[in-house]
């Protein structure tokens, strides 16, 4: 398989379910940048996520603009980043990102489009609205253990 892969989603669910067969097939280390405009369904894809590692339904994921970094505990723990009011990689380090990308759990960065300096990833999801409820998700592989997940997920979506 190359290194993209695009898939389509109509609505919310499909969108969420998506991300929830990311989520399962997730291991320690993923770092996943996504990117698209507000409203795209960054979020809704980062719950499915979520769902897939198991992140109890009593720990909502919504989207930390305000606080920047929430962390979830599931099969693996969830550390969700929103970069939407940073712009620069020096901005991440007050907020511990060295310590928990790459680590023994799944680092997702909403946004990550917006800083200067693009962030190391195993795989990068950039969505896109095609109209009211379906969206484009283009995901692009950044290293060998990008790709591997790539055909994994490509492959999960085909039995279904």
């Amino acid at each position: 398989m190359s290194g993209v892969w695009l898939a389509a989603t109509a609505g919310a669910a499909e969108t969420r379910a998506l991300g929830r067969r990311l989520g399962v097939l997730a291991r320690p280390g993923l770092v996943v940048l996504l990117a698209g405009d507000l409203g795209v369904g960054k979020t809704c894809f980062a719950q499915g996520v979520a769902d897939g590692l198991g992140v109890s339904p009593g720990s909502p994921v919504t989207s930390p603009s305000y606080t920047l970094l929430n962390i979830h505990q599931g099969r693996l723990p969830l550390y969700h980043f929103d970069l939407y009011r940073l712009s620069t990689v020096e901005d991440l380090e007050d907020l511990g990102y060295d310590e928990v990308a790459e680590g023994a759990g799944v680092t997702l960065v909403e946004w990550a489009d917006r800083l200067s300096t693009p962030l190391p990833c195993s795989l990068r999801i950039v969505l896109r609205r095609v109209d009211a409820d379906r969206r484009e998700l283009r995901f692009e592989a950044a290293d060998e253990a990008g790709r591997n997940l790539l055909a994994e997920l490509a492959g999960a979506a085909n039995t279904l």
